[in-house]
């Protein structure tokens, strides 16, 4: 599969993302979505840069060729994931959490492993595999999640020390 294909499917996966973003924050609390969006977007750009570095994994058709990670699933497709997961979580248990982030995880890390193995999207490098990817996915939904609760606690809490 050549070159085209590759930025063939990266432009429909950014049409795709960016209708995905739209519909999701259009449902209350839109505060609580983009805080979710953003910390996703942050946490995955760091990881992923920090794998990249020490030569996990490697992104050789991207988008926008300054960056070394792949900014559409770092910044796009990832986050609009967790929002979804959080939507999905929002009044779910602790159990009901972990088992939800396995579940989202799953597809995202089954993609990610036919992209590389079809794909010049990304290359697993040293000892990385799609188990690691589901792993990692997994680790940061439950991380946003877990933050994006501590935000909802404290700003409660103003909200009740202001009245």
């Amino acid at each position: 599969m050549g070159t085209k294909f590759e930025k063939g499917l990266l432009r429909i996966l950014f049409v795709f993302g960016i209708a995905t973003f739209i519909n999701l924050v259009r449902k209350p609390p839109v505060k609580d979505w983009l805080i979710i969006f953003l910390l996703k977007s942050y946490i995955a750009s760091i990881l992923d840069n920090v794998l990249v570095k020490k030569g996990y994994l490697k992104y050789p058709v991207n988008l926008f060729k300054t960056f070394d990670i792949s900014v559409l699933f770092s910044y796009l497709l990832f986050p609009v994931s967790c929002i979804y997961f959080n939507q999905v979580t929002r009044k779910s248990s602790y159990l009901g959490i972990i088992f939800k982030a396995l579940l989202f995880s799953a597809p995202s890390a089954l993609a990610e492993d036919w992209i590389e193995k079809n794909t010049k999207l990304i290359t697993y490098k040293k000892s990385w595999t799609s188990l690691h990817s589901f792993f990692s996915i997994a680790t940061t939904f439950i991380m946003v999640r877990y933050l994006i609760g501590l935000i909802r606690k404290i700003s409660k809490k103003q909200a009740e020390n202001n009245q």
